[in-house]
């Protein structure tokens, strides 16, 4: 059975992590995304931050960024880094240097190709090499064009550079989600503006595919990465326009929903995480805790008596939890129809129960990366079968395909573009 999007070329100059999101979601539901990459540059924090990094730093550094296959960059580390293996899935690499006029040539030749262009780039850096929309149309007039900035393609902040991490602070997120007693200095990055964009990069590009059906235009679209994620947090965002409150760090409370936060748990470092929100949550909360003293206290009588005694209220609940598993607490607490749930660890993902049942988990043998469970699909449908197909492309594994079958190149021109450094697997030797 074909997949949605068979048939559709997508090209990809996509970085980091949100436009590699968008062309992710792409290419697992049959899209054909082709990876231009150059051995010539290297994009940070994109293949890794060094090509060859020192042997030993991993195992100094021991952080996401080195965090290579038991702490070993390996031969090549750039196949192997982790932000790349999380979505490098089902697509193809081929390598060019775009900066010399024959490697402009070659990607002239692949934008003819192609249904759909995806990056996410700084705008200036997209300009310096003359790939804009209205460059590019004048290869393939159909042509949709889905670039994905920081902060947009106009605007006083159109080439500002920056990471989640800056995102997520000018977008408003870092500063709700600390907690009340610590200054956003003790915050740590989770790079969810980076998702929401990567989601809603797909969806635009899939808007635009069914708009070319229908009218045979292609067309640019702009998704900027702060702007995406600002109604992510509309409720505070609307609290600001219609009641001029500025919202404060919650930690794991709510405005609405008492008690809700993180539970210690019997172990080392086990939490359950809980949220109670009507009278009857309530009434079912404190069947779960068995004490029918919390319905009577008068502390806790009403959601407001609740909200203004929180932190009593937590003490009771840690007592409750701390004697318990935080999967038995969680599991408690769901009989009574509360929302509730471990926190789970990273390896303890990999042992969930409920997603081993769904086989979420998709096992790949990576020629550089070796063997690991990737995480699945990220949703099924019930009349289109589906699983990942490829592991992640390794650096010009693909230039056989792309030079050779879909641009037609001869042996002898293939030979030549070997020869000058275009296509290859491995990054320049004086890339560091």
């Amino acid at each position: 059975m074909r997949l949605p999007l068979e048939g559709i070329r997508v090209l990809d100059l996509t970085i980091v992590w949100a436009g590699p999101h968008a062309t992710m979601l792409l290419a697992d539901w049959g899209a054909e995304v082709i990876r231009i990459e150059s051995t010539y540059t290297m994009q940070p924090n994109t293949r890794g931050r060094l090509a060859n990094p020192p042997p030993d730093m991993p195992r100094l550094r021991k952080d996401w960024g080195y965090s290579y296959p038991d702490w070993e960059p390996g031969e090549n580390p750039w196949n192997r880094y982790p932000i790349f293996q999380s979505h490098g899935r089902n697509k193809l690499s081929m390598t060019v240097d775009m900066l010399r006029p024959e490697g402009r040539a070659v990607v002239d030749d692949l934008f003819r190709t192609a249904d759909v262009f995806i990056e996410n780039n700084v705008p200036s850096t997209i300009e310096k090499l003359d790939l804009t929309y209205e460059d590019l149309r004048k290869v393939r007039p159909d042509l949709i064009a889905v670039r994905m900035p920081g902060y947009g393609l106009n605007g006083p902040y159109k080439n500002y550079r920056s990471f989640g991490v800056q995102v997520e602070c000018t977008a408003g997120h870092t500063l709700v989600r600390g907690y009340p007693d610590a200054d956003q200095s003790s915050v740590d990055a989770v790079y969810l503006g980076d998702g929401a964009a990567g989601a809603s990069g797909a969806f635009a590009a899939m808007m635009a595919l069914r708009h070319r059906a229908i009218t045979g235009q292609g067309q640019l679209v702009e998704v900027s990465l702060g702007e995406n994620f600002v109604p992510y947090l509309g409720e505070s965002i609307m609290d600001c326009s219609m009641n001029g409150r500025v919202h404060a760090t919650l930690g794991n409370r709510h405005p609405s929903r008492v008690p809700q936060g993180a539970y210690r748990c019997k172990g080392e470092d086990n939490w359950v995480a809980l949220s109670v929100g009507s009278e009857l949550e309530w009434e079912g909360f404190c069947q779960a805790l068995e004490s029918p003293g919390l319905r009577s206290d008068p502390r806790f009588s009403t959601l407001l008596a609740r909200a203004r005694n929180h932190d009593a209220l937590d003490d009771t609940i840690t007592a409750w939890s701390s004697v318990r598993k935080a999967a038995d607490a969680a599991e408690a607490l769901q009989r009574h129809g509360i929302s509730a749930g471990p926190v789970l660890r990273d390896s303890e993902l990999y042992a969930d129960p409920h997603l081993a049942r769904e086989g979420f988990f998709k096992q790949f043998d990576h020629l550089d990366a070796g063997t690991h469970d990737y995480p699945g699909l990220m949703w099924g449908m019930d009349h289109t079968p589906n699983e990942l197909k490829t592991p992640p492309a390794r650096l010009g594994e693909h230039n056989p395909y792309v030079y050779g079958e879909l641009l037609a190149y001869s042996p002898e021109q293939r030979k030549i573009f070997e020869e000058e450094g275009h296509i290859g697997t491995r990054y320049q030797p004086h890339i560091p």
